[in-house]
Parts: C-alpha cells; sequence; structure tokens
C-alpha cells in the first residue's frame, strides 16, 4: 500500500526533475516470478527502477540502509521500507544463507525481485565482478534473469554525495536471460560462475561501462588504504616542511591504475 502512495506522490516529482527514460520494458513479464539483476552505481538505483517498472520490485537491501542515524538515516529507512524493500546482513556465512532464502521467498509467491549482482555500489562508475548468489537463486527457484542497466545515476549521485545533482537518467533493461540448461546444477561453482560471468557481460553491453574483474569491495577497500596512504606522506612531508606542500592532512585523490577486462561470455 504504502509502495503505490510513495510512487503516486513522489513519482510525478522525480520524473519532473530527472526526466528519465525507459528502454525494453516489454522485457518485464506481466506475471510470474523473475529476477531483475542490475548494476549498482547509486542510492538511487533503488528509487528510480522500481519508479519506472510497472510492477511492484523487492529488492534485497544491506541492513545498513536501516540503521542510519539522523534525518538522512530516517529519510533513507522510511522510503526504503515503503517500498517493501527486505534488510540482509551481508556480513558472509549464515548471513549469506539468510539472505538466499529471503529471496527464494519473495520468488515463490511469484514476485519480482531485484539483486545487485556486484554487492554494493561502484565506487568510480565502473562495473565490478559480480558474485554467485544471483546465478545460485536463480537455479534454485527457477526463474529467468533480467538484465538491467541504470544510466546516468553515478553522475548525478556518485558515492559519497549527499545531494543529488538534476540531471537526466535512465533505465535500460535486457532480453530475459534463461538458465534453464544448468538446472539442478545449484550447487556447481564452475557453473554459477559463468552463469554470473554471463549476466555481468550483458549488464556491460547494456551500460557502456567499463568492466574490472575484481569484486567492488575489494576495489572499495584498496582505494581506502591507497588515500589513508596518501594521506600519511603527505601529512608527513608538511611537518617536515611546513608550507611547502600545502595544508597538513591534504589527500590526493588521484584514481588508481585501471585493471579492467571483460568477463567471459559462456556459449548458450
Amino acid at each position: 500500500m504504502i509502495y503505490w502512495i510513495l510512487k503516486t506522490i513522489l513519482g510525478p516529482f522525480l520524473k519532473l526533475m530527472f526526466r528519465p527514460w525507459t528502454e525494453g520494458l516489454s522485457h518485464v513479464p506481466t506475471e510470474g516470478p523473475a529476477i531483475l539483476a542490475s548494476n549498482h552505481l547509486s542510492f538511487l538505483d533503488s528509487v528510480f527502477l522500481p519508479l519506472m517498472c510497472p510492477r511492484h520490485i523487492t529488492f534485497l537491501a544491506k541492513s545498513e540502509y536501516f540503521t542510519g542515524r539522523g534525518p538522512k538515516g530516517w529519510f533513507k529507512k522510511f522510503l526504503l521500507s515503503g517500498l517493501g524493500q527486505v534488510p540482509i546482513d551481508r556480513s558472509g556465512g549464515a548471513a549469506a544463507e539468510r539472505a538466499l532464502r529471503a529471496g527464494r521467498r519473495v520468488l515463490s509467491d511469484d514476485k519480482l525481485l531485484g539483486i545487485y549482482p556486484e554487492g554494493t555500489r561502484s565506487p568510480d562508475g565502473r562495473l565490478y565482478r559480480g558474485k554467485v548468489g544471483v546465478a545460485r537463486m536463480a537455479l534454485e527457484a527457477g526463474v529467468p534473469v533480467i538484465p538491467v542497466a541504470m544510466v546516468g545515476i553515478f553522475e548525478t549521485q556518485p558515492a559519497g554525495q549527499i545531494m543529488p545533482k538534476i540531471k537526466r537518467v535512465g533505465v535500460r533493461i535486457g532480453r530475459p536471460m534463461d538458465f534453464s540448461r544448468y538446472q539442478g546444477k545449484q550447487n556447481d561453482r564452475f557453473v554459477l560462475r559463468a552463469m554470473t560471468d554471463e549476466i555481468m557481460y550483458e549488464l556491460m553491453v547494456l551500460s557502456g561501462q567499463e568492466y574490472v574483474d575484481v569484486y567492488a569491495s575489494t576495489a572499495k577497500r584498496e582505494i581506502a588504504e591507497a588515500h589513508r596512504a596518501a594521506a600519511e606522506s603527505v601529512g608527513g612531508l608538511d611537518r617536515a616542511r611546513p608550507g611547502r606542500l600545502g595544508r597538513p592532512g591534504a589527500v590526493s585523490h588521484r584514481p588508481l591504475p585501471p585493471v579492467h577486462t571483460q568477463p567471459e561470455r559462456r556459449a548458450s
């Protein structure tokens, strides 16, 4: 109920401000279960995809979105709860299994399930290696995977930016991917990796993003470590030669050297 109220109230305002466009809506089935596998660029992904899709989409959202403090934290919790998002613990192990069970429950009710295979938002707008949970869930539930590319979202609200810029955004939806040929192999890690790579290949083609064959969480950690090392290095030089290198503690934000390739596309 709240989902449709939010779409009715916020929808016209967001459409007026951001003028979102869509391609391939006909690829979303009018009924029955399916997984929508999307690239992940911003918190806004979970707003614009449900806004532009005529059917209700339930996302498995990280639990941190529901525990924030202050007005921003309250707004995120209110918005995502109203949109019917399911909080999940991403700490791994038993938590990962609970997330899979939550996804299967959504699909067993003939609903659309939204998943971000990268596991977390891209730190720099590139597309990162997918995690195999989406493949395992598709096989266990016996449902198609529909690739979805969010376009222009990173430029609108990149990681770390609180207020979004007013820019046009888009949603590009690909053809459903049928993995029934792998049915019964949900415990075969080679099959799961092949499926996931195929999904990420489609996302790369749809989005036009540069692909990086490492996990986004790993890239985030490396970027943070590089920034800390740069801060310590510059801070030390500043103390040794005050006034020569600018303000103490200044951090260089030069990007890390790119490591990119294309995910292997398996033959159907």
